[in-house]
């Protein structure tokens, strides 16, 4: 099995500039939107594979009872919709990764709503990586409406382009051990893992929020292949048979050719095949960036409760997280105040992983409820 390594050279990042400003409409015969409806099975599958058990999500009779009336989406699903990375192409073999997401929501998404989607390609940035030496950014801002055009949110995605033969040239992950836990250790993370706490029908006021509060983590690990299996069905689906080797013959650079088998594979098996990882110069298999990105959303709805609103979601991928690794979404408030009539919280958010690297760090906005409204 062997990737295609491909180098990026000036003229090909001067192409890539030139596409700047335009559009990418998504469609539904080959890679692009995944879920239309806001449909409760599509909810449910998406809740499912970022393991998010909370009843206003799932459980229609609890749902009823509360202010929408009816289950409605976690903000993250519209991951679920359409995967925003800034993944723009124009780079065939070279390796991009998802590195980060700013979230701006605007409504809350209903069961049934409808939702289109445009993204707009808007930025390269060429830098220097310790990881693969020259490396370039690439930028989109992806908007979502519902049914009556009525903006849910924006979103700007960017992912890191690196070339592949470099990045295995620098052996930056070349020392990473594969994640060991005793059987102690693997009690206490999965106590931590049962001791998440969804605030739910409980309103969690604006004026009970002190600056320093520390929110209860939300941990998700150690990573399975079934982890990164359900979400891949709740959240990204795949293409297979005819379309997708209809797409392989249009964009070869997204497959390569298992040698054993003669199967075309999607280059996306770095995700769940440890050898593909690892002609990329990663240990092994790892999750999905707006899988990480999701489990942050999870640990700030679980806390906002369901009469708040996650206004701005903020993170950036620095690290792998590989099969076995464990992941610690944590939080703490840095400001409250009242702005444009609404009660908002700011907090820093991070992913923290077993050997104490911080590899998910971002930050958020939650509107609260008040007691004086």
């Amino acid at each position: 099995m062997v990737l295609r390594h491909d180098q990026i050279t000036d003229e090909r990042l001067e192409a890539l500039r030139a596409r700047i400003g335009t559009y990418n409409r998504p469609s539904f015969y080959g890679v692009g939107q995944f879920n239309e409806f806001a449909g409760r099975d599509a909810i449910r599958h998406f809740c499912q594979g970022i393991g998010d058990a909370n009843p206003l999500y799932l459980d229609e009779e609890y749902a009823r009872k509360t202010r929408y009336g009816s289950i409605v989406a976690p903000p993250c699903f519209l991951y679920g919709v359409y995967w925003c990375s800034g993944r723009v192409g124009g780079l065939p073999g070279v390796h991009g990764f998802h590195s980060g997401s700013d979230w701006d929501f605007q409504r809350t998404i209903y069961v049934n709503d409808r939702i289109t989607v445009k993204e707009q390609f808007v930025d390269v940035v060429e830098k220097q990586s310790k990881y693969a030496g020259r490396t370039v950014i690439t930028y989109s801002v992806t908007t979502y409406r519902n049914q009556r055009a009525e903006v849910i949110a924006r979103t700007k995605g960017w992912s890191v382009w690196a070339e592949r033969t470099a990045a295995k040239d620098t052996g930056k992950y070349s020392r990473t051990e594969p994640a060991r836990y005793t059987p102690d250790e693997v009690q206490a993370i999965e106590e931590a893992v049962l001791a998440e706490e969804v605030r739910g029908a409980n309103p969690r006021f604006w004026e009970e929020v002190s600056e320093g509060d520390e929110l209860q983590p939300v941990v998700k690990g150690p990573l399975s292949h079934g982890d990164i299996a359900g979400f891949v069905a709740g959240a990204i689906g795949g293409l297979t048979h005819g379309i997708a080797l209809r797409e392989f013959r249009k964009h070869p650079a997204w497959m390569y050719r298992d040698e054993k088998t003669g199967a075309a594979e999607a280059v996306v098996r770095v995700h769940d095949v440890a050898d593909t990882a690892q002609e990329i110069a990663i240990p092994g298999a790892y999750d999905y960036g707006c899988q990480r990105i999701s489990w942050l959303g999870h640990l700030m709805t679980n806390w906002i409760g369901d009469d708040g609103f996650l206004k701005v979601l903020y993170g950036e991928l620095r690290r792998f997280n590989v099969i076995g690794d464990t992941q610690w979404c944590k939080g703490k408030v840095t400001r409250k105040y009242v702005e444009g009539g609404e009660h908002l919280v700011d907090l820093d958010i991070w992913a923290v992983n077993q050997r104490g690297d911080t590899t998910a760090p971002g930050h958020a906005t939650a509107v609260l409820p008040s007691k004086v409204e």
